[in-house]
């Protein structure tokens, strides 16, 4: 932006100067060259004025000194030199002054004037001044290199004044621009500062209001999102305590099942809680690494989990790895979350038998769900909170399970409609020590 100011100054600056300055300098020649004449004229009409009508019979004649630097010569009808100084003998312009008129012209590079006397209504002779025309044209050019001189300070002038406007309008665009870098980087408490420039100050009152407005939502949805955790969990716990209870004084194998099985779902949706609620805490920070696990054993534990629900509906789940080692490692709890949401999305919506399968990338592994079902609408739209399927609906499970991939720096995506498949890219991670425990 600095630049551009200065360029935008710079060039109004220097049209004004060549509009300005050319016909100035133009104006300047014309008026040294018409001046000079003027003196060349005054001096021949001065001497014309001493000329004695009897100076043709010998009578001395007295001119008056010529002008600085140049000639003045009194010439009779036969074009001879009769007094001063000029060539012999007389040029074009005594000629022409001989018809009984004033001449200015040139001759031999000089500027000169030729003035007639007249004595009786008869030309007797011609007063004639010179000088040297390089005499004027030196003085056009002192004029011209003072004026270029002018110009040149005045573009100066217009340069330094345009890099500080410059300064003063791209410091505080500078300013925004670095305060907009902290809030993305996460710092709500930014605050653009107030500046010299009343336009720009508009700006930053309305950016900084903004934020404040987003900064408040924010904390709103955030403070919802820690009270209804809390007030999830706090049930959660109890029921996890009285089942563990029940399980340690029921006796009855298949009430013992039942129990086991209810305290292991309940388990499992304290965890979504708490992970909802870091997903929540992590948005525009820092996020806080989750537990890992073993892509293998991720895939059987799930695979127990959701038998058992596609079987009482009459279908199949088919669970693998391909080329998954055991030491490689993704973040236990988030991915549990999001391949669960695209297995409940293909046990509700989707048909026939649905297979989980692990891809090892190298760098990331790949988790495909798919089912023989089909899915219509626009792809974008399945991730928008708020969308079923293809039409408007209630659901936001593929949102939450789009964000926690985002969380973990992995990516959700829909690569198949017929039959309908998901792809979900995570990062892996290779460590020697067994962190599972936190799964």
């Amino acid at each position: 932006m600095r630049q551009r100011v200065v360029r935008v100054a710079l060039t109004a600056a220097l049209v004004a100067v060549v509009l300005l300055a050319v016909p100035l300098a133009l104006a300047i020649r014309s008026s040294l060259y018409a001046d000079q004449r003027d003196t060349l004229e005054r001096a021949a009409l001065s001497g014309a004025v001493r000329v004695s009508p009897d100076y043709t019979t010998g009578d001395p004649v007295e001119l008056p000194a010529p002008p600085a630097g140049g000639r003045l010569g009194l010439y009779d009808p036969g074009q001879r030199l009769r007094a001063g100084t000029g060539p012999r003998p007389g040029d074009s312009v005594v000629r022409r002054a001989l018809a009984a008129e004033v001449v200015r012209g040139r001759s031999g590079g000089d500027l000169v004037v030729a003035v007639p006397v007249s004595h009786a209504e008869r030309v007797i002779g011609v007063v004639r001044a010179s000088s040297p025309a390089s005499a004027v044209r030196d003085r056009v050019l002192l004029v011209w290199a003072v004026l270029a001189g002018g110009c040149a300070l005045a573009l100066t002038v217009a340069v330094l004044v345009a890099r500080h406007q410059a300064r003063v309008l791209a410091v505080p665009l500078e300013d925004l621009s670095r305060h907009c870098q902290a809030v993305t980087a996460g710092d709500l408490s930014a605050r653009a500062a107030p500046s010299s420039v009343a336009e720009i100050d508009q700006v930053a009152r309305t950016h900084n209001e903004m934020l404040h407005s987003l900064t408040e939502l924010l904390r709103h949805e955030r403070d919802f999102t820690a009270n209804a955790s809390h007030q999830l969990r706090t049930p959660l716990t109890g029921l996890q305590l009285t089942l563990e209870s029940g399980l340690a004084q029921d006796d009855d194998a298949r009430t013992r099942a039942a129990l086991e099985e209810a305290l292991a779902t309940t388990r499992r949706l304290h965890g979504t809680v708490e992970e909802v609620l870091r997903l929540s805490r992590s948005r525009g920070l820092a996020r806080r690494p989750a537990p890992d696990a073993s892509v293998p054993r991720l895939l059987r534990e799930i695979e127990a989990r959701w038998h058992g629900m596609f079987a009482r509906d009459g279908r199949r789940l088919e669970a693998g790895a391909l080329g998954v080692a055991d030491d490689v490692r993704v973040p236990g709890v988030p991915v549990t979350e999001i391949l669960g949401v695209l297995l409940d999305n293909a046990r509700v919506h989707g048909h026939g038998t649905v297979r989980l399968m692990a891809r090892d990338l190298g760098e990331a592994v790949a988790f495909d769900v798919t089912d023989e079902g089909a899915v219509g609408g626009e792809a974008p739209l399945l991730f928008d909170r708020g969308h079923t399927g293809a039409e408007p609906g209630s659901g936001i499970g593929l949102s939450l399970a789009r964000d926690l991939a985002v969380s973990l720096g992995g990516r959700l995506s829909l690569t198949g409609r017929r039959p309908t498949a998901f792809t979900l890219l995570v990062p892996v991670r290779q460590e020697e020590t067994d962190s599972e425990g936190g799964y």
